[in-house]
């Protein structure tokens, strides 16, 4: 698979919209396209949160920034995803309920946001012009044991077949999925910078591991995808793994480490392809890509493979068995870079 170049990829006509765009990846995507693509026609932000959208109207506000607007609504209304997506070609799908506690709390809403929600916006796409579609997914729904990995995992398969009922339709969509991002809200980086101001740091389970990717490479990956995808795939990049302990070394090395023990629906090791994957999954280099289950039938996945190997039977993808880990130095120095460039260890 050879990378196009970016100048193909959006042009002065050229309409985008993305759910959640208020969230972290929904900011850096954002940012990302204006830079690269001043001159679009159209950026459409849509989320259900009239706080972040004003917020974010001061950072892009109007006069300056004619082609983006703010488009408010749920993705739980498919009527309004039809009317915030006419003329539009290219949609990013980021928003999601994910806080792991509150999914187990309150199982529906995030069925119903997450998963009949999906399912509203594959069916707006097919309604409308739409070319191209890309979901972000997460490394929790792979092997889901809690339910808001689970509803990921359903919105994946949603988004996958919906491939299968596009008749002749000029669209595709496609699946990314990665770990945690780094700084990402409600995550663990942010959540021990702040708790190491106590003096004091709160590990679930001292052999805990993670993988870790910052906002800038979910974006790039995003961007590679929108080149590169033939409709069907689940993308997964090679990111590094970090210890929960390195972590906490690297934020607070003089803080007193507390194990409190493993919350409900969390997992030791992340997981991002399971060895039931590894028959369906090539190495294109930089990514790994999870093919659909009807590869076989279309000559472009044959091509694809022939050009790209598999990856072995029984290869699984898992933070605690990555061949790459960061050091608590490289932790140190991501989070100057892309966190906080005045951080220091406490």
């Amino acid at each position: 698979m050879t990378r196009k170049s970016n100048s193909a990829l959006f042009n002065e006509n050229s309409q985008i919209f993305i759910t959640g765009g208020t969230g972290s990846f929904g900011k850096a995507f954002i940012k990302r396209v204006l830079f690269e693509y001043p001159n679009l026609k159209k950026i459409v932000i849509f989320s259900r949160d009239e706080l972040k959208q004003w917020e974010l109207m001061q950072v892009y506000p109007p006069e300056k920034y004619p082609n983006i607007r703010f488009f408010l609504g749920d993705i739980r209304d498919k009527n309004r995803l039809r009317i915030g997506l006419k003329d539009i070609d290219t949609v990013i799908h980021a928003a999601a309920l994910k806080q792991v506690p509150a999914a187990e709390y309150n199982p529906m809403e995030f069925i119903k946001t997450n998963v009949l929600g999906g399912e509203n916006l594959v069916e707006a796409c097919l309604d409308t012009d739409v070319k191209r579609v890309i979901a972000l997914s997460t490394d929790k729904a792979c092997a889901p044991i809690n339910l808001y990995g689970a509803t990921k995992l359903c919105s994946d398969k949603l988004f996958i077949a919906a491939n299968n009922i596009k008749g002749n339709k000029d669209i595709f969509f496609s699946v990314v999925r990665y770990g945690n991002v780094m700084g990402s809200r409600g995550s663990v980086i942010p959540f021990f910078l702040n708790q190491a101001k106590t003096g004091s740091l709160s590990i679930t389970d001292s052999s805990m591991t993670r993988f870790n990717i910052s906002l800038e490479q979910g974006v790039e990956m995003v961007f590679w995808a929108l080149q590169n995808s033939l409709g069907g795939e689940i993308f997964v990049p090679k990111i590094p793994s970090y210890r929960i302990t390195d972590l906490a070394e690297a934020i607070g090395p003089t803080c007193k480490k507390n194990v409190i023990g493993i919350r409900p629906g969390e997992k030791i090791h992340e997981e991002m392809i399971t060895a039931s994957d590894s028959f369906s999954t090539i190495d294109l280099g930089k990514y790994f890509a999870i093919l659909p289950s009807n590869r076989i039938k279309h000559k472009l996945y044959k091509k694809l493979c022939i050009e790209h190997k598999n990856v072995p039977i029984g290869f699984s993808y898992n933070s605690g068995s990555n061949d790459s880990f960061l050091s608590v130095e490289q932790i140190r120095s991501l989070i100057k870079q892309f966190i906080n460039p005045s951080f220091e260890p406490i």
